[in-house]
């Protein structure tokens, strides 16, 4: 038998190892990833810089008289709501002209309408737009691919009404037979809520490219926005001079590209007024800059044909 004294000292040595291993430092977790860049990925010219610009605006071609903008999109993605938020930015107050659904599953849109924006009391700003049903995934419901090519070579009137399961035919009254160069649309622009770029499934897809090579073949320049950004991105939520600082919302823009084939610098980030009461800087600017791209794109298709 050891001593007492030895076992003592034996034990009090075990006791300091353990209180050595139990003390000991562990390795701090790894840092989280941050959610925002140091500085926008993306600068945009100020509200008043846009606005000078779109106020001036007229087509130098003599045989437009406005520059025809067409909204195409899926079902939900906020496309009769960018009409009336650009409505609101362009006259410095909230406005509510294009019909908006913020329950229904289907497109609230059902005829093809176009939207003219006041500029002052005696004249309208020199672009309009044109908002149309929504495209979903099932054949016999959103708009029917068909209709979106006969609008984009201006043979559909408007007021025209959507049959999902029967497009527009010569015969029918909606039918322009002759269409002048100011009916035909000269810039198309994609409309995608950001926080369902992953979730697009492959019908809509194959929709979206459909649209997009019947353009090309047009020769119409095309665009793309990402909206509902604050829903995609809490700190835009938050904050939304955060918007080019969101790492999500360019991998975001970066995936719709792919997707769709768009360069980056044709696709912008912006947020449609939804809960607002009065309008905003924050909110104004994205949405007068992508309007500038919009209008620079068709002028130069007007001035080439």
């Amino acid at each position: 038998m050891l001593p007492s004294t030895l076992q003592c000292d034996c034990s009090q040595s075990n006791r300091e190892d353990m209180g050595h291993w139990l003390s000991r430092p562990t390795s701090p977790p790894p840092p989280q990833p941050q959610p925002l860049l140091d500085r926008p990925w993306r600068t945009l010219p100020s509200s008043r810089e846009s606005l000078a610009f779109l106020k001036s605006y007229k087509p130098l071609n003599g045989e437009v008289s406005h520059l025809r903008i067409l909204l195409y999109g899926p079902v939900g993605a906020g496309k009769s709501s960018f009409v009336n938020s650009a409505d609101s930015a362009l006259r410095g107050r909230l406005a509510g002209r294009a019909g908006v659904d913020a329950i229904s599953g289907s497109s609230y849109t059902k005829q093809y309408k176009t939207y003219k924006i006041r500029k002052d009391n005696q004249s309208h700003y020199s672009f309009v737009f044109n908002d149309i049903m929504g495209i979903e995934q099932n054949l016999n419901h959103g708009v029917n691919v068909d209709d979106l090519k006969l609008a984009l070579q201006g043979h559909m009137k408007d007021g025209y009404k959507f049959n999902p399961v029967s497009p527009l035919t010569r015969n029918d009254p909606g039918y322009n037979s002759n269409p002048s160069l100011d009916d035909k649309v000269h810039v198309l622009v994609g409309v995608i809520p950001a926080d369902q770029v992953s979730l697009l499934s492959d019908e809509v897809v194959q929709k979206l490219k459909q649209v997009r090579a019947a353009a090309t073949e047009l020769e119409i320049p095309q665009m793309a926005i990402l909206t509902k950004v604050d829903q995609a991105c809490p700190e835009v939520e938050r904050d939304i001079n955060n918007l080019h600082k969101s790492k999500y919302l360019k991998e975001q823009v970066e995936k719709l590209s792919m997707i769709l084939g768009l360069p980056v610098n044709c696709i912008f980030l912006l947020k449609n007024y939804a809960s607002e009461i009065d309008i905003s800087n924050g909110i104004n600017e994205p949405i007068l800059a992508a309007l500038n791209q919009m209008v620079n794109f068709g002028d130069d298709y007007v001035d080439d044909h």
